[in-house]
């Protein structure tokens, strides 16, 4: 070690004076320290929310689909055969769609309800590993069987086996006059994405029961897409359209939810700046440390000075002290972050559970957990900025050291 790097890690330890040069240099550490591991905690809580953003839509909502410009895909079959040779296409799926009444004894609620075809839904979403309650096997043809999201279910009052009425808008002409369609429906299962969106508007049921409820005659809303690249999904349902001979309309994950990711990437940067400076704060309060370290130690500056230690060295020395707080600090503030972050959904369960609190309401925010995703890469940019901000803080006491006059502070001694 340089004489320089051995004196400074001797002046991070300086007990003189009561001890508050020492002190005032852990206070340093600990404000790089928790600067460091805030920011790493909130960049991993917004990458927890892209990643489960991104899985708990892909799990309900398809890579992509092709939908009639009428609201009706007539020939489904041999779309789906058409698709399917698209060597970029991994499944396919058609669907029935459209919006209706749900009720159990006097609960009322809006829903979305889909008819799925259950042998081709598992190959364009997760549905099955979303259920809580039965199977989606239990949606048979002529079986009217019916499954709600969670908090559907809990809005209705309803559980498996009960009855649920469903009431479409389009009417049928009676003696009486014209009444809703309706139809009487089984749970015969209850599924959990995690997003309030699904789980509170969506009920799924077979697709041949869905056709005779609607009367759309063999024609069905659209055809859902699985495909091998999530990315490049907009570019191969465009050729999947193209193939087809046009005349479809088509959309993809990222055009459905982009609002969601571009507002995640916006947050993320943002807070990324903001906590940024927090960082900065910290390590300019190296400043203050250094400046009381350079007042402190005039004498043996001026000592060194007449010793023939260059101007160069001095700073080196007070350089080498701020940079070894910043590192310790630095040490502390990952580890203690990566802790947070690797068990922060078990922390906010306790701390909901010890004082009844609700952190994120699922209505508000989508997701009712909160997710934490911590990136390396996030990590080691974090302590880089932090670690740029503590040499550029070391630059002026150090500076101010190498001015020391050594007749000036050693003619009284």
């Amino acid at each position: 070690m340089a004489f320089e790097q051995l004196i400074g890690s001797r002046y991070v330890r300086a007990r003189s004076g009561g001890g508050f040069v020492s002190f005032i240099s852990v206070i340093s550490m600990l404000g790089v320290a928790i600067g460091i591991a805030v920011l790493i905690v909130v960049l991993s809580v917004v990458n927890g929310f892209e990643r489960e953003l991104t899985g708990r839509l892909l799990a309900m909502s398809s890579h992509a689909t092709v939908e009639g410009l009428d609201g009706a895909l007539p020939d489904w079959q041999a779309r789906s055969a058409m698709a399917l040779e698209n060597t970029s296409v991994t499944g396919v799926a058609p669907y029935i769609e459209e919006k209706a009444l749900a009720s159990v004894d006097d609960a009322l609620s809006g829903i979305v309800l889909r008819g799925i075809l259950p042998e081709a839904e598992r190959s364009v979403s997760g549905l099955d590993a979303l259920m809580v309650e039965g199977s989606i096997d239990d949606l048979r043809d002529r079986g009217y069987g019916i499954v709600l999201g969670s908090d559907l279910a809990k809005a209705l009052g309803a559980s498996l086996g009960d009855q649920v009425v469903v009431m479409i808008a389009e009417g049928r002409v009676t003696p009486a006059g014209i009444a809703p369609r309706l139809r009487r429906f089984k749970v015969t299962g209850v599924y959990r994405a995690g997003m309030y969106e699904f789980d509170r508007r969506l009920a799924l049921i077979h697709m041949n029961d869905a056709e005779r409820l609607f009367r759309v005659r063999g024609d069905v809303t659209g055809i859902r897409l699985s495909v091998d690249d999530l990315f490049a999904a907009p570019v191969i349902a465009r050729e999947v359209a193209v193939a087809q001979g046009g005349g479809v309309m088509i959309s993809d994950w990222t055009r459905r939810h982009s609002a969601f990711f571009r507002s995640i990437q916006i947050t993320k940067s943002i807070l990324f700046v903001i906590l940024s400076l927090v960082v900065a704060v910290a390590a300019f309060n190296i400043v203050s440390t250094l400046v009381m370290v350079v007042r402190n130690k005039r004498g043996d500056i001026a000592i060194l000075r007449t010793l023939g230690a260059s101007r160069f060295s001095i700073v080196k020395i007070f350089v080498s002290q701020g940079a070894l707080i910043g590192c310790i600090g630095a040490l502390f503030g990952v580890a203690l972050g990566a802790v947070i972050s690797l068990n922060l959904e078990s922390l906010v369960a306790w701390v909901e559970r010890a004082f009844g609190v609700t952190v994120l309401a699922a209505d508000v925010y989508f997701i009712s957990d909160l997710p934490s995703d911590l990136r390396w890469p996030d990590v080691g940019l974090v302590v880089a900025i932090a670690l740029g901000l503590v040499f550029f803080a070391t630059l002026y006491p150090a500076w101010r050291a190498s001015r020391t006059n050594p007749a000036e502070e050693l003619r009284f001694e």
